[in-house]
């Protein structure tokens, strides 16, 4: 992929620490900052504030009920935490058995303490809302949490081979065991964005037995050194039964990041997958890459991927 002289970037500033970083006049975390850079740019910013070592100011919290399990372990991995939330009445719903939802950087997407920037995705809010009003039915998210080792565990390599299989062979059969889920592949599910959308792509894509659906949010197909298009255009198997709902955004790393998605959207035509039906695609020109962004555009996501086999079955 040819890119021009110009590089877009999102940073942050902090006084060495994310506990020390630039905040509003209200003491909230500052988002991303933006910006194009070219040769001999110059780049004004202002930080009005900082935060505070352990006086952070989070906003939100924790909507319904959520159990943790601790330093998981395997394949000579880094240990790494797991959240769970589960649905509204499930105490009290008897022998109900439950849809999964395996979402990755778990630590972003119901907390906003643990999040990288102080910025959830809200999926617990949004879920409880969307059941509440009928719109999905309940379902549990297991957020797995990153390490410092993400990039390689999430993008096409022997780390992320290793990574797949704490996921199928570890966390999957912990999970299993322990609450009520519908363990076959038709209601197991995986999510993610940026590299966490490529691999959850990869989930799917090469343990379809497993998994049935997954949510790509900026998906990190093709760039760079990372391409997964060309293992999905090189496939001449049996068409996979498979369903993706993948979006982008169009500002900042986005724009980069789109020369690859439609790559693979192409890569997906050609094998036979219907656009709409068994893959779901819409871009948000205005949208960065970001918590954010991929929290609004959740609801749809969730709501496309819990609905769409059965759309097709009718």
């Amino acid at each position: 992929m040819e890119l021009d002289n110009t590089l877009s970037v999102e940073y942050k500033y902090t006084r060495g620490s994310w506990e020390l970083e630039g905040a509003d006049n209200d003491g909230l975390s500052l988002p991303n900052f933006s910006a194009k850079i070219h040769e001999n740019c110059i780049i004004t910013d202002t930080v009005a504030n900082w935060t505070s070592p352990g006086k952070k100011i989070i906003k939100g919290q924790i909507t319904g009920t959520v159990t943790y399990h601790h330093q998981m372990v395997g394949f000579d991995l880094e240990p790494r935490d797991v959240i769970v939330w589960l649905p509204p009445g499930y105490e009290n719903s008897g022998n109900k058995k439950y849809p999964v939802l395996y979402m990755q950087d778990g630590q972003n997407i119901f907390d906003p303490a643990t999040s990288a920037f102080g910025v959830d995705w809200q999926i617990d809010e949004t879920c409880d809302s969307l059941i509440h009003h009928q719109l999905i039915e309940p379902l549990i998210i297991v957020g797995i949490y990153s390490t410092p080792q993400r990039m390689h565990e999430y993008i096409p390599n022997d780390t992320a081979q290793r990574y797949m299989k704490l996921v199928i062979q570890t966390i999957k059969p912990i999970i299993d065991s322990t609450y009520r889920t519908l363990t076959n592949r038709e209601h197991t599910f995986v999510g993610g964005s940026s590299a966490g959308g490529i691999i959850s792509f990869m989930l799917c894509w090469e343990y379809p037995e497993v998994f049935s659906k997954a949510i790509c949010m900026s998906p990190a197909f093709k760039i760079e050194r990372i391409d997964y298009v060309k293992t999905v255009e090189t496939y001449n198997a049996k068409k996979k039964d498979l369903y993706f709902y993948i979006d982008n955004g169009g500002r900042d790393l986005e724009t980069y990041l789109q020369p690859g998605i439609d790559e693979m959207l192409n890569a997906l035509n050609t094998k036979g997958f219907k656009k709409d039906t068994e893959y779901y695609w819409q871009s948000f020109p205005e949208a960065t890459h970001n918590e954010a962004a991929w929290a609004k555009r959740f609801p749809t996501a969730i709501q496309w991927i819990m609905k769409v086999d059965k759309n097709k079955k009718k």
